[in-house]
């Protein structure tokens, strides 16, 4: 079995992705009013916001998919992909105040432990080819 060599560099680059996005969705809004006059006030565009999402979506769905359909079969980080964006997506939807600098993080961590976890499988695969 022919395993991509980008594998584990998508995981590499979604694991950096998901936890600059925690990242940013804890400190934007603590710092919200102070961005501006740090330069940084284009971090809390929601375009912005959006697309992190999207990148991380797009790295997580193809790395871990691409995983999981040709190398581990495995279903726990294809779940805690799922579950990291259903989390994302309910706290930038449904809810506002400070439980979304909570939820929001919270979701960038599962994708983060996501990534980490394919990462380890993919490595402990028998049919891996180095």
């Amino acid at each position: 079995m022919n395993i991509p060599k980008n594998a584990s560099r998508l995981d590499h680059i979604g694991i950096t992705a998901s936890t600059l996005c925690a990242i940013h969705c804890a400190i934007v809004p603590v710092l919200f009013t102070s961005l501006p006059l740090l330069g940084l006030g284009f971090l809390a565009n929601v375009w912005i916001e959006w697309g992190m999402i999207l990148l991380a979506l797009t790295i997580g769905t193809y790395s871990i998919g691409l995983s999981y359909l040709r190398i581990h079969k495995r279903l726990l980080p294809l779940c805690l992909l799922i579950a990291g964006f259903a989390i994302i997506l309910l706290g930038h939807v449904f809810v506002h105040g400070w439980p979304e600098v909570i939820i929001v993080p919270t979701g960038g961590l599962l994708i983060t432990a996501a990534h980490f976890i394919n990462y380890k499988y993919t490595g402990t695969c028998k049919y891996l080819i180095k």
